[in-house]
């Protein structure tokens, strides 16, 4: 056809040449390969280059029929250019045509150029500002599917000032009697709410009638449209609380109606509607006890009714445990709650499992008795080969810790630290002593317990895990013998794990003495020589696996053995010596000073090397212990030792005005000092007339006031503390977590942890999404009670996950105000 038409008009020359020189390059034109065609040809690329090469040479003859304006061809080139857009290639030349496509009177243009818009544009491109007109016009279309291109567009891609400008159209199509444009309308009117949240007004009087629809997509999305506007607008919350009983009613409907094959997926009747309504649900019962009850009846038939063999099933009944967790509701249904995830451990899904523990983990602080009861198939859960699953299931096993099971948790505790992976090591450690520490029955056994963990994972354990196991032993002085020598015997068989060496290295310093002996009556009788205990610490000196830290231990165990033994101190002498060159300026240090000792002071050796008093908990030489609280129990019944109790400082505000001010101290009265805690007013002297005048001037300043911190601020999660000050030694902290990154923080757990003498509790948090961009925040409250008044200190622990990658992070919150605890 094409030949024939160039021999038409080469054999007749009376038709003009600008028509002649047009149709013949029409004629010679390539035609447009078929999307069909293209995606065949690309698919049998052998390598990335020829594909590349292809690719290319598509996108050279489209840029070609683009620029000669041939609409022939146009919506078959857009959508190849889409397809190439799907493989990872740059798209963004064919913008424009999309918007000539929209502008298109056909269907099928129209179809492919909103699919276009809605894949190579968003709010922040100009051209995006182009199709409001053109989706205007469409949503006022007759025809129903031209509407729902226009809808779908501005609910993926509108940006704010599309949003405003079309915000009343689609209120209007709201109210349509199209059941297929109320649906669209509705998931519009979302992206609306979500850009501009002070149109929330405009489509409350239009969602509560759409409740009454029969039609489920329009329900659906309109749960989704109250759901979204009660996240973002308190006052909007209180004002759909009132429909609760006409969403009980709709869930009864779908629970009571027989088979629908329209609606049915695995026997169960739309179960996505019935998730978007627990949701719901979940929302407007929280904090409110009138919106609770009327939903409490409901989500017992939900969680008896529901068919479990079905995973749309256990959608539904997750939901249900997540709705009873979150509202107030009956302690019996809380129960019910806990023994339906208690069912999902036993499922063989992992992944049903693994949000059963997570939410178990939700639930230990506030039903830690109902947890209890599936403590055992919790514990089984430690030997399944998921790695999550694994994860989970220790932190749960940590959490539900207690006094009265803390013997036949380690049981199960050590033996999974002995083969777990190394990425839980650290974790399972760390957990078991702070169990040890909190709950343990006796000394002896709080040490054979750490001594273990040593043993197997010392490498894997904390800093500050040494000298919190000293403090340990130097306190339980009835037991000096038994832990020489158990450390003796587990430093002969493993001197690769260093915090063990460490504190071996230690103990036979200061109970060398007791070792030699020989006479310990909880151990196998062992006779050890003073050359053997020598060789063991020589031996540690000259270890490769030996670092810095652990060669100052092993040095200062021989010095101070230098008083305990009588016939070798000449060979720790030279060993002494030989250090003071030592290429490690620690070591040499501690030589030269030994050497100092031995020559020049050796008369004042046997007092300076004697045996280290009593080191109290609170003693400034030592970190405060802390437990987290998370097994549901209260703290306070724990032994502390010798805690230090702080004094508030003796200054009063009048002094620190006129110091700031420059006012000489000569010029204050004697009596002048008093207590910060006292009162300014009705006192003597400086304080009613000069300190007055002065916090008069100044403007009346609140000193009664407790500042907020930042208590937590890394990789976008930011933690902030409020305070306010109950009755007594009570304080209430709100915390607030926000998340500054561009992607949502899902499954957000806090947990923290205060010194023995300090009693905390946890209340629940107010969900476990933290939004992305500072969009919204996840608020606690956390109950403190000092009735010491000690300094406050708590340690954090944080995880949550971000795009599918679980994170973990352990913090400590030291900046306290003073007025916190004062």
């Amino acid at each position: 056809m094409r030949a024939g038409l160039v021999l038409f008009y080469l054999c007749n020359p009376e038709i003009s040449d600008y028509r002649r020189m047009d149709s013949l390059k029409k004629a010679m034109a390539p035609s447009s390969v078929k999307l069909q065609e293209l995606i065949r040809v690309i698919r049998t690329a052998k390598t990335q280059a020829e594909e590349r090469g292809m690719i290319q040479k598509e996108c050279a003859d489209i840029r070609s029929a683009f620029r000669d304006e041939d609409p022939a061809f146009r919506c078959r080139n857009v959508a190849k250019l889409l397809y190439m857009h799907m493989l990872g290639y740059p798209a963004h030349f064919g913008q424009m045509e999309c918007l000539k496509l929209i502008a298109s009177p056909r269907f099928t243009d129209k179809r492919v150029g909103y699919l276009g818009a809605m894949l190579l544009l968003d709010e922040r491109h100009d051209a995006s500002l182009l199709i409001t007109n053109s989706i205007k016009n469409d949503l006022n279309h007759s025809s129903q599917y031209i509407q729902g291109l226009a809808l779908c567009t501005l609910g993926c891609m509108g940006s704010p000032e599309m949003c405003r400008d079309l915000a009343t159209e689609v209120e209007r199509l709201l109210k349509a009697s199209n059941s297929y444009i109320k649906k669209k309308a509705a998931l519009a009117a979302v992206h609306i709410v979500r850009k501009v949240p002070e149109l929330i007004e405009l489509f409350i009087p239009a969602t509560k009638r759409l409740l009454g629809e029969k039609n489920h997509g329009v329900l659906h999305g309109t749960v989704i449209l109250i759901t979204e506007m009660c996240e973002r607008s308190p006052d909007t919350l209180r004002k759909y609380r009132k429909v609760v009983p006409e969403l009980v009613q709709i869930m009864k409907g779908l629970i009571m109606s027989g088979y629908s094959p329209e609606h049915n997926v695995a026997g169960i009747s739309d179960p996505f509607l019935q998730v978007r309504i627990l949701c719901l649900l979940r929302i407007l019962g929280h904090h409110d006890g009138d919106a609770s009850e009327a939903m409490n009846d409901i989500l017992a038939q939900v969680a008896t009714n529901t068919d479990t063999s079905k995973n749309a099933g256990n959608a539904i009944l997750y939901e249900t445990v997540l709705t009873i967790m979150d509202i107030r509701s009956e302690s019996g249904l809380r129960v019910l709650a806990v023994n339906i995830l208690g069912r999902f451990l036993l499922n063989n899904d992992k992944n049903i499992r693994y949000i059963a523990m997570m939410s178990l983990l939700k639930m230990v602080q506030t039903d830690h008795n109902a947890v209890q009861r599936h403590r055992g198939t919790i514990v089984d859960c430690l030997k399944d080969t998921d790695a999550s699953v694994k994860r989970k299931a220790l932190d749960l096993s940590l959490a539900l810790v207690n006094a009265h099971n803390v013997r036949s948790m380690m049981k199960e505790l050590l033996p999974f630290l002995d083969n777990c992976p190394p990425e839980l090591r650290s974790d399972c450690a760390s957990g078991v002593f702070l169990a040890a520490e909190k709950f343990a029955p006796s000394k002896r056994w709080h040490i054979d317990t750490i001594l273990r963990v040593l043993t197997t994972a010392g490498s894997f354990v904390r800093d500050e895990t040494v000298p919190n196991l000293i403090v340990l032993i130097t306190n339980a002085s009835e037991l000096y013998c038994y832990t020489v020598h158990k450390l003796y015997r587990a430093v002969l068989n493993d001197i690769s794990q260093q915090p063990l060496v460490q504190v071996a290295s230690w103990c036979i310093g200061e109970y060398g003495d007791l070792l030699l002996t020989g006479v310990c009556e909880d151990v196998e009788p062992m006779q050890v020589t003073e050359d053997e205990v020598l060789d063991v610490l020589e031996t540690l000196l000259q270890s490769h696996m030996s670092s810095p830290a652990t060669r100052a231990y092993a040095l200062t165990a021989l010095m101070k053995l230098s008083t305990r033994i009588r016939d070798n101190v000449d060979r720790i002498r030279k060993v002494v010596s030989i250090y003071g060159s030592c290429i490690d300026v620690e070591l040499q240090q501690r030589a030269v000073e030994y050497n100092a000792l031995f020559k020049k002071y050796d008369h004042m050796r046997s007092a300076v090397l004697e045996r280290m008093p009593l080191m109290e908990k609170g003693s400034p030489n030592h970190n405060d212990q802390s437990a987290l609280i998370s097994n549901g129990e209260r703290e306070g019944g724990g032994e502390t030792q010798g805690g230090v109790k702080l004094q508030p400082p003796v200054a009063s505000q009048a002094m620190d005005l006129l110091d700031l001010i420059g006012v000489p101290d000569a010029s204050l009265p004697e009596a002048l000092p008093q207590p910060l805690s006292q009162p300014l007013t009705g006192q003597t002297g400086i304080e009613s007339s000069v300190g007055g005048e002065l916090l008069d001037l100044l403007g009346g300043i609140d000193f009664g006031g407790i500042p907020s911190i930042t208590a937590y601020n890394k990789n976008g999660l930011s933690l902030e503390f409020s305070f306010q000050r109950e009755q007594g030694s009570l304080l209430t902290i709100t915390l607030q977590a926000r998340n500054s990154t561009a992607s949502d923080m899902t499954e957000f757990i806090f947990q923290a942890a205060v010194p023995k003498t300090v009693q905390l509790q946890l209340q629940a948090p107010s969900g476990d999404v933290v939004p992305a961009m500072n969009r919204g925040s996840v608020s606690q409250s956390i109950l403190i009670n000092n009735p010491n008044r000690v300094a406050l200190k708590m340690r954090l622990r944080l995880s949550y996950s971000v795009q599918g990658s679980s994170v973990q992070d352990v913090a400590e919150v030291s900046n306290f105000p003073a007025q916190a605890w004062q």
